[in-house]
């Protein structure tokens, strides 16, 4: 019997008519159901039933499933009502509003519900901070993750594996390979996902052979790595353009009984393209298609970008025709946002215009996208305008959008508006300013001339002073023949006023810009010395002062060997004949 049916039988019944907690049981157990099948129309039937006869919610924490149903089913909005109107929401409630909200790109508000819960510590459980972590991974906020673990270890959550696999993966997708790994090592048990997700965290960085290792490891322990085991592996040799070594792998899981499926195209596919191998990814498409398997959304997102990586508008429409071919959901915000980049890198900023306006439910993604595009384009009225009619219809920017903004006035050298966005971040966007919003502000300021107001800027930021900030700086130094302000930034650094992490490789920046690549070696290891003379090895909040520490000193060894090799470093940064570090951070 459908969810439909039953349904109406149960609403029929004449004992429904009574508030008692037995006779909401039915009830209760259809919102369970319409939860777990995803039924949104279901659910919106019972919600309307309860209120039209006055139901109080309360009973049988009606009201909490109601918010669980709706974040179930994607309706966000519809869940953030009902759950505005809970005075004191439980912990169900609250996960399901961090999940919701993180799932669809609003990291800063899943991050807000979490914190609701400070005032009743008790209220957490291991699955609220398994979801929250996931938010963490979306802003890569690195420091917040470092604090939940930091409670994780403390209310006794640590030695959970669902909790234990959450902190490597926001570990390694956040940079910090070496926290993953002292967080799996610790693991008392391990399960098929500990092992994939380290695998994966190796892989994502590059270091194969690291995954290989623990690859094999795993099975001497006893188990079988599974199809996302494999495709993490086959995606990282595909990554690095290995591509005998991602097909070798291929052919090794089919010898060992796994039947590649469409999860394992997609993922060698996504590999080739994020490695530029945008020709490996077309043709291993193409045998996809001949060998007969179907497509699915995944695959057609994970290939678009090949399209703009060759500038093939052709191909690019091929593909959206293919997606109507297979009657593919053209609205869907993710594979919208594909086409929009995809037509956008192709210079095609009508077509995307054309994607844009025809999804009915545009998330932050859909509208980062289109305001980047016009950006790219050099229309950068069009693109605020876009952003400022996104503000109007209540969808919540990220810094993703703040970074479009930003970029568009730069590169368009719309100064006076690009700082007024800069400066009203926090108060109006309720964005907080990161290392790439300022790297980009410095940019501006340096491709205009106004290297003083540049200057002053980077004297005052509350963060660290990283490669793409200082490149920005310098090479508008450069353009701009303010040599005086170079070599007074030189003084900064060397007398311990930007002293601060990142300055060492900023400093490498300062000198390989000028030209001056004598002065690396004895500079930075002159402070180097000083450094490690005067500084106590760092630890984070997430662990007493004695742990991690081997994390630390690989760290601190790699940032003086990066000093002392800033010399071969300044080669790389000059291989274009220009400069220097002018991007973001990636």
């Amino acid at each position: 019997m459908g969810i439909n049916q039953r349904l109406y039988m149960i609403m029929q019944t004449p004992f429904l008519v009574s508030r008692s907690n037995i006779s909401l049981d039915p009830i209760a157990g259809l919102l369970k159901q319409c939860l777990k099948f995803k039924t949104l129309r279901g659910g919106k039937q019972v919600h309307a039933w309860l209120v039209t006869r006055g139901t109080d919610l309360r009973i049988l924490s009606l009201n909490s499933k109601l918010v669980g149903m709706y974040a179930s089913c994607g309706d966000v909005k519809s869940a953030t009502l009902v759950f505005k109107r809970i005075r004191n929401p439980n912990v169900f409630a609250l996960n399901w509003m961090v999940l919701a909200s993180a799932f669809e790109g609003y990291y800063k508000e899943a991050i807000g519900y979490f914190c609701s819960m400070k005032d009743s510590v008790f209220i957490y459980n291991k699955y609220t901070f398994s979801i929250v972590l996931k938010a963490f991974v979306g802003l890569l906020d690195l420091n917040k993750g470092k604090e939940v673990h930091s409670m994780v270890k403390q209310l006794g959550f640590e030695s959970d594996v669902c909790v234990a696999n959450a902190l490597v993966d926001m570990y390694s997708k956040c940079g910090c390979i070496g926290y993953a790994r002292t967080v799996f090592d610790r693991m008392a048990k391990r399960d098929i996902v500990s092992w994939t997700s380290m695998i994966s965290g190796y892989c994502n960085v590059g270091k194969i052979e690291e995954a290989l290792v623990l690859f094999e490891r795993m099975k001497l322990e006893g188990l079988e790595p599974n199809d996302f085991t494999w495709n993490a592996l086959i995606s990282g040799y595909a990554r690095r353009g290995d591509s005998d070594g991602a097909f070798s792998l291929l052919s090794k899981m089919t010898r060992e009984g796994l039947v590649p499926d469409l999860v394992t195209w997609n993922a060698m596919i996504a590999g080739f393209v994020q490695g530029e191998r945008a020709g490996d990814a077309f043709k291993l498409f193409q045998d996809m298609l001949v060998l007969g398997v179907k497509p699915n959304l995944v695959t057609v997102a994970g290939l678009l970008p090949a399209c703009g990586m060759v500038s093939s508008i052709q191909r690019g429409r091929a593909i959206h025709g293919l997606v109507y071919r297979l009657e593919f959901d053209i609205s869907n915000a993710f594979i919208a946002s594909a086409l929009i980049d995809m037509y956008s890198e192709c210079g095609s900023f009508k077509e995307a215009r054309t994607v844009f306006e025809k999804i009915h439910n545009k998330n932050v993604a859909s509208w980062n996208a289109m305001i980047g595009c016009y950006g790219k384009h050099g229309m950068v009225n069009t693109s605020i305008q876009l952003f400022e009619r996104m503000h109007g219809e209540g969808i919540q920017a990220n810094d993703v959008t703040l970074l479009c903004v930003l970029s568009a006035c730069s590169h368009s050298g719309y100064v006076e508006k690009g700082l007024e966005i800069f400066w009203s971040m926090k108060e109006r966007y309720m964005v907080d300013r990161k290392k790439e919003h300022y790297a980009c502000v410095v940019d501006m300021l340096s491709r205009s001339g106004r290297l003083v107001d540049a200057y002053e800027l980077v004297k005052e930021m509350p963060i660290e002073v990283t490669k793409s900030i200082a490149g920005a700086f310098f090479n508008g130094c450069m353009i701009h023949g303010r040599r005086d302000l170079a070599e007074k930034m030189i003084d900064d650094v060397t007398r311990g006023d930007l002293k601060k992490p990142g300055s060492f490789a900023m400093l490498s920046a300062i000198y390989a810009t000028s030209g001056e690549r004598k002065e690396v070696r004895n500079t930075m290891k002159k402070i180097v010395k000083e450094r490690k003379a005067q500084k106590e090895p760092a630890c984070s909040q997430v662990e007493e002062k004695d742990e991690f520490v081997g994390v630390e000193i690989e760290k601190e060894n790699n940032e003086v060997r990066g000093a002392e090799e800033a010399d071969e470093d300044s080669k790389e940064v000059h291989r274009d004949g220009v400069g220097i570090y002018t991007g973001i951070d990636s």
